[in-house]
Order: structure tokens, then sequence, then C-alpha cells
């Protein structure tokens, strides 16, 4: 073993980096990376100004539709969006700046 490398500890997290849902399987649901790339920060918008109005009482965007962890970063929580077929990405028209919910 390298003498600047350390062994992996049991309470220390290993980073996985985007593992889930698999890209291949987002890929599916897009014609190229860059809709996808698009669609998702979108979405991750939508759920960050959501939870942000929730306090105030202002509800114009739709919250989560899956189920979500503590701490989940919206990203992630659209990615699964994406993935679980929640969410359908259409080309927008001039102005529309909303993913379409299905």
């Amino acid at each position: 073993m390298p003498a600047n490398s350390q062994p992996a500890s049991p309470t220390q997290p290993v980073a996985e980096g985007i593992t889930y849902p698999p890209i291949d399987d987002l890929l599916q649901k897009t014609d190229s990376k860059y809709k996808l790339v698009l669609f998702a920060a979108k979405r991750a918008r939508q759920i960050n100004a959501y939870y942000a109005q929730l306090g105030e009482g202002l509800l114009e965007y739709v919250g989560p539709l899956v189920d979500t962890h503590v701490q989940e970063k919206p990203l992630s929580i659209a990615l699964r969006e994406i993935d679980a077929g929640l969410l359908t990405c259409e080309d927008a028209e001039e102005g529309d700046q909303r993913p379409a919910a299905s």
C-alpha cells in the first residue's frame, strides 16, 4: 500500500458519485445528454423554489413527486422523478419554462 493512501474506515462514507438512477436509464427518457441536463436542472429549480415558498404559504410550483430522503438535493429528486416516468421531456415552446408533468 502506498505511504499516502489510507484504508477505508467503516465510519467514513465512500463517495459513489451519480449512480442512482443510472445515467443509461435516464438517457432513454430524452433525445440527448444536453436535453437531460436542461430538463433535470429546470425541475430541480422548481423543487428548490417549492421548498423556499413552502414557509411563505405560496404554492406556485409542484413539490416532489417521489418520496424524498432527509437532506436529499433537488437535482437528485428531479433525476428520480424522470427515471420513474413521472415527468416527460417535451420540446418547449417559446416562453415555456416548465417541464410537463405526466
